[in-house]
């Protein structure tokens, strides 16, 4: 206890070993001089506050808001001194603001206490005393064994000791960790890979020394020491041995393994990124508003001040009859006499400063948020998926994006690979229905119709070959076209890193294999959807790769069985960009199998057909195809022996073994003979094209950032619409120095520049792109801004944010979105104003480090068009509404001090002050922001054109920020003065022949003023709903019954009651009720005058929506950019054309004279 309590609170002191040395079950050393090192527990924790500081540490990130310590500052200036209102009225608003945020941000956080102890009280399966036992996951403890069963998360970071294969060896997936979906192998060490058993663990005394805990998800260095007979014997720990925690275990039964790194040390923990708190462009234009309201209050403050003691310059009004000074406030000084009634003005005049706006701000973006997540147009129904809102404070961000970049493969694509074409020496061939088409004459050929393979299996024996009108060859020719294939679909089918179910290969039969039951028979666990996609395909052919056991690899071909040993794996990296295979043949001979890229692949081949595969291969990229080649070497016996020693002593070095092993690789993939091409399609997402039109329409500019190599992501584009037909496609490839890319970029520039009317897109690759952003960042820049669509390929996860970073700090500061699938597109949905994740197949963390997630790009369209419309005209709306009530709220109070000699007496009663904000005027604007749709979502959604209209920031322009600050202000001087001089000098208003006092003037202010902001409103709604009417017309009514409650009874706990009887004989007046009537319809009349003269001659392209929502949804669209009369004039025609085509239909007779008048009607309309 007394150790987690120093945890908390952070006084335990760091490693101060750059090793950490763990006791394998926690046998520790019985002699010797030993001191245990401290490791903390297995608790993952991501909430944000514990019962004990929340209070303190919440009001601390909630008083660095500029408003609410501006408020805490007034409150305790009105404890400090006299001051005219009273401290609840500052007090109780401030009070309910850090209230209802504390409750909103102790929610959220509770929501994530519950998921880490889901997560840390999950049941385990612990070694201890010599048994199995079960515990909770946040009480696994360094050193511990624990054990692991099929499809289960490792609960911390485990070397593997053993599993339930002979070998030692398992099979994970880390899906969540780093978005891969494929299965990697792990392996124990020799001496531990036997004890497969609790008792036989229970006899194992090692230790195990390791580097201490780093974010690196693919470096681990240790080294276990094993004492085995008084013996000890060491073997060197890689990242081969480590399991993640996070990882699954596949296709194995169980593991055992050692805890070496637990809760927040574990490298899944350390990966966690603290989110950099974004903030939308609608706080920012608050915060700006903000400014200039303190600047009015401060202005307000000093004038009264000033006008206070200028008009207390004469005697008279200095120290009048009816107030004589005390002698404290005769000899009080000056300097703290006019400081103190600042102040006092300064409280006075306070409630310009909207508080409640920030609360009511909270509340409509965690409640609108939901509204995301109950779409159904947003819902995918195959996967199940909804979306999902992981932060609710950029809702309104969606309606303003400039820039969308996004990943290609999983994100535009489905990230479901099929085997399409394949390049066997030198002949392209296409599948179609399970057979392999060749393009074209096979070799030594001399018809050219199209040749058929239709599986190797057909082809097994040489008598049938010969017969075979499939291929017209002689037998000598036969022969060694299968021998081509043959070697071909053997190295897709050994060449990979592929797992078999193990429970679904014992139906294999030793006889042919048809490629009609496989499917159903075999299940692959592949290291890719690409290597996925080959073996099937290879099985389809003949060549089935049955599974392995041990070194053993089992291959049928032609339905006969084949063992091949597997001698090493050169594991892929991205630095080489291949992964090769050493095995040794039925008859003897070892045989490397080398996959990877062409441009890794092609310049290390000194045979086979390298041109013709090579224009194949771009022939296959240009199709958007994913492309792979296939080589191989025989090695003599001498040859191999080197190569074995070489990998032995690399792999066991203790010292820069990375660097070693990538020396022996690159010395063993060298000489190789070509076998062939693979291309694999990644099929589109549905509507992907639809959705990049409808955002450029949107004025949306997009980009691709991709890893895949150029041909094959522009032919993508050109596919989906990114990049279309027409437009002039530069490039920026392959640059190799400072100067050279310099002077590209100059091309690039002058081509631009020269062909102005023309669209560009650019087209820039990962190492040019290092060479642009180092010195020539600024041109780079410009010529991307003038290009209609950029695609980056060969791009790495950090080089994909920076690029966004630029776009971010440009001149004009643009709003961007990212939107990804897989872990390495996490780093620039974090980077982007927006970042969107997609719940597809490589994992889910793109999802969960997103601010928004969806199951299809698609939905993108909806997302922004419709949703992020309608909140940022809501949140805008609300915004400057809330700043106007407040402007018409005090205002009055500032106009009252010249009819006061500013002796600072309030117009209002404190509970009119308090619940103002709170009460009056809250529920109307709160239930608009949530509920407001000023257009059709179909129309919104058909016609991307009008997010246009909002971007930019554009409703909360300093234009429309003055016209509603100086609204208020008009508002506010019509309820004083039109009270005023309503009432008049000597004016009797009511019924028994008293005259209006003090509360009653300022109670009438009030009551108008209350009316004419909710009546503001109310204009403001164009989506009326029973909500809407309940609480747009039920504040009114509220208003009028809690003040005839509030002054129709003497309070016993209030200590005095100014307002007893005010608001009675105020609405006994009928004058009153005329007054109250007038002002407000003049209020609201020129309101009234002006949006109809708008509307009806300077429409805006949102407001012919609004007037014709039903028609433009379904009429062409240059419709809604017209003037009123000249749309409805189109209408008309149209509305005839639909007619002409219909008439046209029945009568084919009359087509072409239809046609004649259907061509002029459309002439009419585009020359209008």
């Amino acid at each position: 206890m007394w150790r987690w309590v120093r945890q908390q609170l952070g006084f335990d002191p760091p490693h101060q070993s750059d090793t950490r040395t763990i006791y394998i079950a926690n046998r520790f050393p019985q002699y010797g001089h030993y001191t245990p090192q401290k490791f903390i527990d297995n608790r993952i924790i991501s909430s944000k506050y514990t019962v004990w500081n929340f209070v303190p540490k919440n009001l601390f990130e909630q008083f660095r808001r500029v408003a609410n310590f501006y408020f805490l500052i007034i409150f305790l200036v009105q404890l400090m001194i006299d001051t005219p209102t009273s401290p609840v009225t500052s007090g109780l608003p401030l009070f309910f603001v850090i209230t209802v945020t504390a409750i909103k941000q102790g929610y959220e956080d509770w929501l994530r206490h519950i998921s880490d102890n889901e997560v840390n009280g999950a049941p385990v399966y612990v070694v201890r005393s010599g048994g199995l036992v079960t515990t909770r996951s946040k009480n696994i403890r360094v050193g511990d064994i624990v054990r692991v069963a099929k499809n289960e998360i490792f609960p911390a970071d485990l070397v593997l000791l053993s599993s339930d294969r002979l070998d030692g060896s398992c099979h994970v997936t880390t899906a969540s960790l780093d978005g891969e979906t494929n299965l990697k192998t792990h392996v124990a060490v020799p001496e531990t890979a036997v004890l497969q058993t609790v008792a036989n663990l229970d006899t194992l005394i090692a230790v195990v020394e390791c580097q201490q805990p780093e974010a690196d998800l693919y470096r681990f260095m240790g080294r276990m020491t094993i004492t085995q007979q008084m013996e000890e014997i060491v073997r060197p720990l890689g990242p081969e041995s480590l399991l993640l925690r996070g990882a699954r275990l596949k296709n194995t039964k169980e593991i055992f393994g050692v805890a070496v790194y637990t809760g927040m040390e574990t490298k899944m923990a350390l990966n966690y990124k603290s989110k950099s708190q974004k903030r939308s462009a609608v706080e920012k234009s608050m915060n700006t508003f903000l400014i200039i309201y303190l600047i009015i209050l401060i202005s307000e403050a000093i004038i009264s001040t000033i006008l206070k003691y200028t008009w207390q310059a004469e005697e008279k009004w200095d120290e009048p009859w009816y107030n004589q000074k005390t002698e404290h406030q005769r000899n009080s000084s000056k300097i703290l006499k006019f400081i103190s009634d600042f102040l006092a003005f300064l409280v006075l005049y306070n409630f310009i400063i909207p508080i409640s706006l920030y609360v009511t701000v909270e509340l409509q973006k965690f409640l609108g948020s939901f509204f995301i997540g109950w779409d159904l147009d947003l819902y995918h129904e195959e996967s199940d998926e909804k979306a999902q809102v992981n932060t609710s404070d950029l809702n309104e961000e969606l309606g303003q994006v400039e820039y969308v970049f996004t990943d290609k493969t999983g994100t535009l694509t489905e990230n479901e690979m099929q085997f399409r074409e394949c390049s066997i020496n030198g002949t392209k061939y296409q599948e179609i229905n399970g057979r392999l088409v060749s393009e074209g004459p096979t070799p030594d050929s001399s018809e050219g119709n199209l040749s058929y393979l239709t599986s190797l299996s057909h082809l097994n024996n040489l008598s049938h070959l010969a017969t075979s009108s499939s291929f017209r060859t002689s037998p000598e020719n036969g022969t060694e076209l299968i021998k081509e294939h043959d070697l071909f679909f053997k190295a897709v089918s050994l060449c990979h890193t592929v797992q078999i179910s193990s429970v679904q290969t014992d139906s294999i039969g030793d006889g042919p294999w048809q490629s009609s039951f496989a499917p159903a028979q075999l299940e692959y666990y592949a290291s890719s959807p690409d290597e996925k996609a080959l073996v099937e395909a290879a099985a389809r052919f003949g060549i089935v790769f049955v599974g392995n056991s041990g070194e053993i690899m089992e291959v049928k071909t032609l339905g006969k069985l084949e063992r091949y040993k597997l001698l090493h794996i050169l594991e892929f990296d991205p630095d080489r960009r291949r992964m090769s295979v050493i095995v040794q043949a039925p008859s003897g001979e070892k045989l490397l199998f080398v996959k990877g890229a062409e441009s890794s692949i092609l310049p290390e081949c000194i045979g086979g057909e390298i041109e013709k595969t090579r224009i194949h291969v771009d022939e296959f990229a240009l199709k958007g195809l994913r492309t792979l080649c296939m080589a191989y070497r025989q090695f003599t016996s001498k040859e191999y022996e080197e190569i074995n020693r070489r990998l032995f002593e690399a792999r066991t070095a203790l010292q820069q073994r990375e660097e070693k092993l990538a020396g022996v690789f690159q010395f063993i993939e060298k000489d190789l003979i070509l076998l062939g091409a693979t291309a694999v399609e990644d099929k589109l997402q549905d509507k992907v094209r639809e959705t990049i039109e409808a955002l450029r329409m949107a004025g949306i500019k997009v980009w691709v950032l991709t890893g895949d190599k150029h041909e094959t992501a522009v032919s993508v584009s050109l596919s989906c619409g990114h990049f279309h037909r027409t437009m002039n496609i530069l490039e920026l490839l392959n640059q190799k120095s400072d100067s050279e890319c310099a002077e590209k970029l100059g091309q690039l520039a002058r081509r631009i520049r020269e062909d102005h009317v023309i669209q560009h897109g650019l087209v820039v690759d990962g190492t040019s792109l290092s060479l642009a952003l180092r010195e020539h960042e600024k041109l780079f820049m410009d010529v991307c801004r003038n290009c209609s669509a950029v695609m980056c390929c060969r791009m790495a996860p950090l080089q994909k944010a920076k690029v966004i970073r630029l776009i971010k700090i440009s001149p004009e500061k643009p709003i961007t979105l990212a939107i990804g699938d897989g872990a390495n597109d996490v780093s620039m949905i974090q980077e982007a104003h927006v970042g969107i994740g997609i719940m597809g197949k490589e994992g889910r963390q793109a999802a969960r480090n997103s601010d928004y997630a969806i199951a299809r790009f698609k939905f993108l369209s909806k997302l922004l068009f419709v949703h992020g419309h309608f909140y940022y005209i809501r949140i805008a709306t609300l915004v400057q509404y809330f700043f106007y009530k407040n402007v018409c709220f005090i205002t009055p109070q500032f106009l009252y001090q010249f009819y006061c000699l500013f002796s600072q007496q309030t117009l209002y009663d404190s509970v009119y002050l308090t619940l103002y904000n709170i009460c009056f005027t809250s529920l109307p604007i709160l239930i608009y922001s949530l509920l407001e749709q000023h257009i059709d979502p179909h129309v919104l959604q058909n016609k991307p054109t009008l997010y246009r209209d909002i971007s930019k920031n554009r409703q909360l322009s300093m234009k429309t920020f003055l016209y509603w600050t100086i609204l208020g202000f008009s508002h506010a001087f019509i309820f004083f003065f039109g009270s005023y001089f309503l009432i008049g000098k000597d004016t009797s208003l009511l019924g028994n022949g008293q005259m209006f006092g003090n509360w009653t003037f300022g109670t009438l202010v009030f009551t108008v003023m209350v009316i004419t902001v909710t009546a503001k409103m109310a204009l403001e709604t164009h989506f009326w709903t029973w909500i809407n009417h309940l609480v747009t017309w039920g504040s009114i009514l509220f208003y009028f019954v809690f003040s005839l409650f509030y002054g129709g009874i003497l309070w016993p706990f209030l200590s005095s009651q100014n307002m007893y009887f005010v608001f009675i004989q105020l609405l006994s007046s009928g004058s009153a009720w005329f007054a109250i009537i007038l002002m407000v319809v003049t209020c609201l009349f020129l309101d009234i005058v002006k949006k109809v003269f708008d509307r009806q001659f300077h429409p805006t392209n949102i407001e012919k929506a609004q007037m014709y929502s039903n028609t433009v949804a379904f009429s062409d669209e240059f419709i809604a950019l017209q003037p009123l009369s000249r749309a409805r004039n189109q209408l008309s025609k149209l509305s005839l054309l639909k007619q002409i085509q219909v008439s046209s239909a029945w009568t084919p007779c009359a087509a072409s004279q239809k046609e004649k008048q259907r061509v002029h009607l459309l002439e009419e309309c585009w020359s209008e």
